[in-house]
């Protein structure tokens, strides 16, 4: 019997829209290296933030595909100076660690509808 198919977090009219928002989200916590989001927004954002970091931190090292990483970066984010931060501030701080780089505190709920609040950083 196959397993019983899955539905991803949804946050807003179609799949472009929803990517749009995470690609403003990570570009938002790029700039700030903190954001108050939503606790659904904040743990949907985590493994894309995560992967960018991921592919600016192979861009860091001198290879063939350098370029190629960046531009893939570039494509997602849309934003040439957050891009540049991506990879040339945040990126090598984290040289080290295998994985893991942001952080997600809860804040208790929001007081105009409730909705529970996080704030997600970098570690």
């Amino acid at each position: 019997m196959p397993a019983t198919p899955r539905r991803g977090r949804a946050f807003g009219a179609d799949a472009h829209h929803q990517r749009l928002m995470m690609a403003n989200l990570a570009a938002s916590l790029i700039a700030a290296e903190a954001i108050v989001t939503t606790e659904a927004k904040a743990k949907a954002l985590r493994p894309i933030a995560e992967k960018l970091i991921t592919k600016a931190k192979k861009a860091t090292e001198e290879d063939p595909a350098r370029v190629h990483k960046i531009r893939q970066i570039q494509g997602y984010l849309g934003d040439r100076e957050m891009t540049a931060k991506l990879v040339n501030d945040v990126a090598p701080r984290y040289v080290e660690r295998p994985g893991g780089y942001l952080r997600i505190y809860k804040l208790g709920p929001r007081p105009g509808d409730n909705a529970p609040m996080c704030r997600i950083e970098f570690v």
